[in-house]
């Protein structure tokens, strides 16, 4: 790893750590305004990053530039409606990202300040979270996408559509080595042009000036 590389890393951990914990933050905040006390009592109901790191996800981030937050613990046994409350818990997690990154992108589009710092941080800040909300959308499981998707379907396709859990991750986990080593390119396929998308609804026309500028 060059110095450009690790300047880039000193931005990239603390805003990747800030999208995640807020995500699983959110999942948990949500539970727990519905009735659920189990992210309250693991101690995951808080936005110290520390709690939320799964070790096997922070050093597949470092190997192969993706990785992942142990999952907030939720009990859908407290929720009065558990489908409905179900959908508000996942479906939390990618509003918050896609949150923060509408508000980076207030400041990329009305304050553009020309400092390289401040704008790398902003440019991380909406992709990094517009990427990570989208991708949790994705009714793939184990993504919130595929529990917003179980908890909308009538309770027969539900029950089908619940046998394919088992194999959701090894299919996700082939798809990402596949990207990684084979330049499938699957996830920029499903991805890149809804990211860029959001991101410009959110910053505007400054976006494509301040990645000029960065480049």
């Amino acid at each position: 790893m060059n110095l450009p590389d690790i300047a880039e890393w000193i931005v990239r951990i603390p805003v990747l750590l800030f999208a995640v914990t807020v995500h699983e933050y959110s999942h948990g905040r949500a539970a727990y305004s519905l009735g659920d006390p189990t992210a309250k009592m693991a101690g995951r109901l808080t936005l110290n990053p520390l709690p939320h790191i799964d070790p096997i996800g922070a050093i597949s981030l470092f190997l192969f530039n993706f990785g992942w937050a142990k999952p907030v613990p939720i009990n859908s046994g407290y929720f009065q409606n558990p489908r409905k409350d179900n959908v508000l818990v996942s479906i939390s997690g990618p509003i918050s990202n896609l949150a923060a990154a509408f508000v980076a992108g207030l400041f990329i589009r009305y304050f553009p300040l020309p400092w390289e710092l401040y704008l790398k941080v902003l440019v991380y800040m909406i992709l990094m979270n517009v990427g990570l909300g989208l991708f949790n959308l994705i009714p793939m499981p184990p993504l919130d996408g595929s529990h917003i998707l179980e908890n909308l379907l009538p309770t027969r396709a539900a029950l089908r559509y619940g046998e394919l859990r088992r194999y959701g991750p090894l299919i996700l986990i082939g798809i990402i080595l596949l990207d990684r080593f084979a330049h499938a390119g699957i996830l920029n396929a499903v991805l890149l042009t809804p990211m860029i998308w959001v991101a410009h609804l959110f910053a505007g026309d400054n976006l494509f000036g301040v990645l000029r500028f960065l480049n």
